[in-house]
């Protein structure tokens, strides 16, 4: 700007001491009328480019240079892009430096008038005015600068079309001084961002090529910026250039060649080296070990010597400015070690690891620190390595910086493991408590204003924790209810929901009765948060059945608990109660009367959700049978199992698919997997049982079909157990008198509830079951003492022609019904094996396998492992089997009984199955304190086999 430009400065100060903005919009709304006044040109005055020709150059550059801050203030200009035109057309310096300038702010590429001046800013570019200045004309690089600069601010795709190709040109063209070249290459990255297809990448591969061969290091700068904005988007065409990449940092870390003038505080271009590391990380295949496309052998061991000595020379300097420029290169030569993976050189993940645990304590970097640690976590074999730096990232989660938190969170998440697991989740739950803690006592300090800002996020990943590495699901359960009393407002329904999906899809052991008991405690008192009131009552809706039995758990007292919190609760909370008296008033009479004034009194709800269930629920058992609405309230199937859960889908919404913490939480834990094989199992044996009974009722040629759903193998809890049996009548004429008589055992409490009729012991007793309708028996047994012989039940009816059928049948209540599986090591087991010698505590006899069976082999054996496991419900016992043809087991079997002190009378069991591949048998060996044991388990073992 000129310094005789007075009328600019007057300008600019009347504008800066305006008093308001109404008082500097007049002042702007006055010079733009004076300024369109002096462009304005008519007759001789009016140029063939519609500038004014008599104005002075002084005029003109002042009102232009007006319009540009008028421009930049935020005001509209929409006149005076003809004098900048002209400027621009100048041969003198000063006119065409204000002409490039404001072209660059008021116009754009798509502006009609940019077409009369592509002619000259092309001649600017591809035609250096003389070396030597005369009469204030432009020297050789500045009018290309200049026009380099518009290029790239200006854009628009017909500008980009008609001159990408002059400024390509430009960039290697040998005439060009290092400053235009550096110009002209970021001119060209502008122009690619904005037109990705422009140029082909394998021309300009070989022209960067000869610029990363500049002795000028600020050329090698910005070419290095092209390089790597055109390989983020076409990566492979610029892998030829890794060897020069690698090159140029040899001579940087290694050799420390560097200018002078380039040299930030004794760090050699630490810019450049930052943009050849994130370059490199863009090839991870090319540059791991072993690979034979890759570079060649001389270039990977520069490049490891070259990131080696960065992680060895980088320390934490006086120099604040030093030990950032030094901290920027190393966390990028850490980013490359994570780029490698596996694949690089196990002594630089070792050496990151053991730099970043220092840092981590340094307060400046400490974020950066465990931002990458994170990073790092994720690489296999530095699982061990990170744990040791375990205690300082717990510290870092009390840091007075929320972001140092999130990271500190973020590491914890991914150094979490099978091992670590429940300790770092107890740690976070803690701070969760301490948090709290403080709030209630109206402690508002920084830390626990912020911490609140983290507390949903912190809620999620520890409910994700939870669920990947629990190896026992009660723990999880536990946890998911600690987060809910410490800060329920944070657990959204996504966790609740996951809680009952899990729940449901888990029937094996007694976590559907422990989780229905302990939502039970949890739900008593009347101060209760809301979201333990919603999965409480959906849990004990569906499960609640599994421990009505026990002292102060009954059908009554759980509908009274629940409804304790009726009038504290929302409309969505209401909901789900009123479904839950449903259910309860369907497993329990005495719940009837309790639920019928509910029912009544919400039909008049203001609300239509529960003003609709009540009204349904209420008119149900009179619009349909007893058995129809036993078939509409029975537990909820299995949810279907997703790739991924709710809860991870939520974390990758919050922190997108980069985050480190995103990809710890998509890869299944070892824990998880196991779950799953276990559920396969268990649905492989449902299957074939289903399969099993369905070919019994097949040959039976009888009007009658005796079904035992599915569902009856996930309803074994402990001692008791729950089962439906249906009776449905697939005749064209109804059945009379239906009864099933069911023997009374020693063994087995038994309490019988049936459709009304099917139940009666006497003659002409029983209910009539209608054509393609059911009769449904719902029997609740505790086992009392050991047994090896299913109950007998009969089944009596009369056709309509007056003929009376009666079929003795086995209900399907055997011991292994009540076992529950006991892992051993193999000392405890032969120690225990050998204890149990003797004719009265073991049984054992030897079976053939099928004569269609296939050749007993290893996968044979897994079917054998998976029969004991899930059939029988035993403990798999790793390492006690001395060959692959054994499978060893052990488990407990429960009973109801009490010991003198009060405690349930349980018996342990042991089972060994033996094949002999050559002769295609089996010996199973079962040995236990009760005789009756031993012989039911090796009874079912042996049907199981020969079904296998």
């Amino acid at each position: 700007m000129s310094s005789q430009a007075r009328g600019l400065q007057n300008f600019i100060s009347d504008l800066r001491n305006a008093k308001s903005k109404e008082e500097e919009q007049k002042r702007v709304d006055k010079e733009l009328a004076n300024i369109r006044k002096k462009f304005t040109a008519t007759g001789k005055q009016l140029a063939e480019d519609g500038s004014n020709n008599s104005l002075s150059s002084y005029n003109r550059k002042k009102y232009v240079w007006k319009l540009v801050y008028i421009h930049v203030l935020g005001y509209d200009v929409d006149f005076g892009h003809a004098e900048v035109l002209a400027l621009v057309r100048s041969t003198k310096y000063s006119e065409k430096h204000v002409g490039y300038t404001a072209l660059s702010l008021l116009l754009r590429g798509d502006d009609p008038m940019m077409n009369s001046i592509i002619s000259v800013i092309r001649k600017d570019v591809t035609k250096p005015a003389p070396e030597k200045s005369k009469n204030n004309e432009p020297t050789t690089d500045t009018a290309q600068s200049l026009a380099l600069c518009s290029i790239a601010n200006i854009s628009g795709l017909e500008l980009i079309q008609s001159l990408h190709s002059e400024v390509q040109h430009t960039l290697v063209a040998k005439s060009s001084t290092p400053c235009v070249k550096k110009k002209a290459a970021l001119c060209l990255l502008r122009l690619v961002r904005a037109s990705p297809k422009l140029i082909s990448g394998k021309e300009l591969a070989q022209q960067i090529a000869g610029l990363l061969q500049d002795r000028h290091l600020g050329v090698l700068t910005s070419a290095t910026s092209l390089l790597y904005g055109l390989a983020v988007q076409n990566t492979p065409d610029y892998e030829p250039l890794i060897p020069y990449a690698v090159h140029i940092l040899g001579m940087l870390v290694l050799k420390k060649a560097c200018a002078r003038e380039y040299l930030y505080y004794r760090t050699p271009s630490p810019w450049l080296q930052i943009k050849l590391l994130k370059f490199l990380q863009l090839y991870p295949q090319a540059l791991g070990q072993g690979n034979e496309n890759g570079s060649s052998e001389q270039h990977i061991a520069q490049l490891t010597s070259v990131v080696s000595k960065i992680l060895t020379e980088t320390d934490v300097s006086d120099s604040i400015n030093k030990s950032n420029a030094d901290h920027a290169i190393l966390f990028e030569a850490v980013n490359l070690i994570c780029t490698w993976g596996s694949a690089g050189p196990a002594q630089l993940r070792e050496g990151a690891m053991k730099l970043l645990g220092k840092f981590i304590s340094v307060e400046n970097i400490r974020y950066l620190g465990l931002l990458t640690m994170a990073k790092l976590a994720q690489l296999e074999g530095t699982a061990e390595s990170i744990k040791k730096h375990q205690a300082t990232v717990l510290v870092s989660l009390k840091d007075a910086d929320i972001s140092v938190r999130r990271r500190a969170l973020d590491l914890l998440f991914v150094m979490c493991d099978t091992d670590n697991a429940e300790r770092i989740v107890d740690e976070l739950v803690a701070h969760l408590v301490m948090a709290d803690a403080a709030i209630r006592e109206e402690m508002v300090p920084y830390l626990v204003m912020a911490d609140a800002a983290i507390r949903e996020e912190m809620v999620l990943k520890i409910a994700i924790l939870a669920e990947k590495y629990a190896t026992d699901l009660r723990w999880y359960v536990d946890t998911i209810l600690k987060l809910i009393s410490i800060s329920g407002d944070h657990v959204s329904n996504t966790i609740w929901h996951r809680v009952v999906q899990i729940v449901t899809n888990h029937p094996q052991g007694d976590l559907q009765a422990y989780t229905a008991a302990t939502l039970l405690v949890a739900a008593s008192p009347r101060r209760c948060h809301e979201t333990a009131v919603r999965i409480a009552a959906y849990v004990l809706g569906e499960f609640g059945f599994l421990v009505a039995e026990r002292p102060g758990m009954s059908g009554e007292e759980q509908f009274r608990i629940l409804h304790q919190h009726w009038a504290t609760s929302d409309a969505e909370t209401r909901a789900i109660l009123i479904s839950t008296y449903a259910k309860l008033a369907n497993l329990y009479e005495e719940c009837r009367p309790l639920v019928a004034p509910v029912f009544a009194r919400c039909k008049n709800s203001v609300d239509v959700e529960i003003q609709q269930r009540s009204a349904e629920y209420a008119a149900m058992r009179e619009a349909f049978s007893p058995e129809a609405v036993e078939d509409l309230l029975r537990e909820m199937p299995p949810f279907e199992d997703k790739k991924q859960s709710a809860l991870e889908q939520r974390l990758r919404e919050k922190e997108g698919d980069d985050s480190a913490a995103v990809a710890k939480a998509i890869r299944p834990s070892a824990a998880q997997r196991q779950r799953a094989a276990q559920s396969k199992a268990a649905a492989r044996a449902a299957e074939e049982v289903a399969a099993q009974q369905a070919a019994e009722q097949n040959a039976m040629n009888d009007p009658v079909i005796l079904s035992v759903r599915e569902a009856v193998k996930h309803e074994y809890v402990g001692a008791q157990g729950r089962i439906s049996v249906y009776f449905g009548n697939l005749s064209k004429a109804p059945l009379h008198h239906f009864r099933a008589i069911i023997d009374d055992s020693n063994h087995l409490k038994m309490q019988k509830q049936g459709t009304q009729g099917l139940l009666d012991d006497y003659e002409g007793g029983g209910c009539t079951v209608a054509v393609r309708t059911q009769a449904k028996l719902l029997l609740l047994v505790e086992v009392t003492a050991p047994f090896d012989d299913a109950p007998a039940m009969r089944v009596t009816f009369e056709t309509e022609e007056g003929e009376v059928h009666e079929y003795p049948l086995r209900l399907p209540i055997v011991a292994t019904c009540f076992m529950e599986p006991v892992t051993l090591e193999p000392g405890p087991f032969m120690q225990r094996w050998k204890s149990l010698e003797g004719n009265d505590r073991e049984c054992q006899e030897v079976v053939k396998a099928p004569p269609n069976s296939p050749q007993i082999d290893e996968d044979y054996m897994k079917r054998i492992a998976h029969i004991i496991t899930d059939g029988l419900k035993f403990g798999r016992c790793a390492g006690c089997d001395p060959t692959p043809w054994t499978v060893s087991g052990a488990a407990t079997f429960r009973t109801g009984s009490k010991d003198a002190n009060g405690n349930n009378i349980n018996v342990g069991c042991l089972v060994r199955v033996e094949a002999n591949p050559q002769a295609g048998a089996f010996r199973v060996t079962t040995r236990t304190l009760h005789p009756l044991c031993s012989k039911a388990v090796k009874n079912v073992a042996l049907v199981s086999i020969k079904l296998a």
